[in-house]
């Protein structure tokens, strides 16, 4: 991990008047990358000062940033790796759950480790686990974390799934999430002939809600959860969608949000992949060349230029931060 040094200095004003110490903070992390400014709606979201810090380096495929607001801390998944991090900015880079995904005895596995996280209405850690090919529930306070899971849900009509990637709680405690094949090893057996988008009620009852996508990835509600958004990580259609949900959460129509597929090149990293929803309704997406920006009507504002292909991103509580977890790196950009 790159190291770098906190520095603070204090200006004195000599004058008849009382002196006054002010601190004057720089950033005390090295940055990486550029903002791209397509419309000037960007700018009250992303100062024009704005830079992006490297936080932590050298994971194989770092994925899934939550934050925890009781303890200040951002947590994220290594999913070649089978751990996941915590990150605070007193305390740095410490190891927080392993293993995360796979509790099996196998090593050659390619992608076992935990993906998408979140937290339930009670504040209990929920994971994509690739390796189990579930959802799982970590029996261990966030504080005290240990890798003890409770199955939510392993398989649809008797089928298990493909490997849950990303999830999404509505306020009713619904939980949607998408169901792609990243996870899978060779040698797995693919039980089911789509990649899925799911509701999972509070009782158990697994739904499917959309069996038509090549790809489905990074998923997120808008602010009034009338409308889903799901990433597809297909280098052939690589777009963002938009589902409209009736009040229990089924969808009753859907259309292409942004079609990334044409932005792609050797300078633009990345494919749709993980995605957030701002309180305003903007989308911060994952895709071609980092974070785009992305308005509720499909507008592409511009894009946190990371330098590397991007697996996700997430806020903390107060939307002060956008943290993004880009290949090996942990990176953060400050937000109006």
């Amino acid at each position: 991990m790159r190291q770098s040094i906190y520095l603070a200095v204090f200006l004195l004003t000599a004058c008849s008047a009382p002196k006054i110490q002010e601190e004057v903070e720089t950033s005390k992390f090295e940055t990486i990358g550029s903002v791209e400014r397509l419309d000037s709606a960007i700018n009250s979201l992303i100062a024009a000062d704005a830079k992006i810090e490297v936080l932590a380096s050298g994971f194989e495929w770092a994925e899934g940033p939550l934050w925890l607001e009781e303890q200040q801390a951002l947590i994220f998944t290594d999913v070649p790796t089978n751990k996941v991090w915590k990150w605070t900015e007193e305390d740095s880079l410490s190891l927080y759950l392993s293993p995360s995904g796979y509790l099996g005895d196998r090593t050659d596995k390619r992608e076992p480790g935990a993906n998408g996280l979140t937290l339930d209405a009670a504040g209990n850690l929920i994971l994509c686990q690739h390796g189990e090919r579930q959802i799982g529930k970590m029996l261990a306070s966030l504080d005290s974390p240990k890798s003890e899971f409770e199955t939510l849900v392993g398989e649809y009509e008797g089928k298990r799934f493909n490997s849950p990637n990303d999830l999404v709680f509505n306020s009713k405690g619904q939980l949607f999430f998408t169901d792609p094949p990243y996870g899978m090893d060779p040698w797995d057996e693919k039980q089911l002939d789509f990649q899925g988008v799911y509701r999972l009620e509070k009782d158990g009852k697994v739904n499917l809600l959309v069996d038509s996508l090549s790809r489905p990835n990074g998923i997120a509600l808008n602010p009034d959860e009338k409308v889903l958004y799901v990433a597809q990580s297909d280098p052939e259609k690589a777009r963002y969608y938009a589902f409209d949900l009736d009040e229990n959460g089924n969808v009753i129509s859907g259309k292409v949000l942004f079609d990334a597929t044409s932005i792609q090149g050797p300078n633009r990293k990345g494919l749709p992949d993980g995605l957030k929803v701002h309180s305003n309704g903007t989308l911060f997406a994952t895709g071609p060349g980092g974070v785009l920006v992305i308005s509720p009507e499909g507008k592409h504002l511009g894009t946190v230029l990371t330098e590397n292909g991007t697996a996700n991103c997430g806020f903390d509580s107060d939307e002060k931060y956008l943290y993004m977890t880009a290949d090996g790196y942990l990176m953060r950009i400050g937000l109006k």
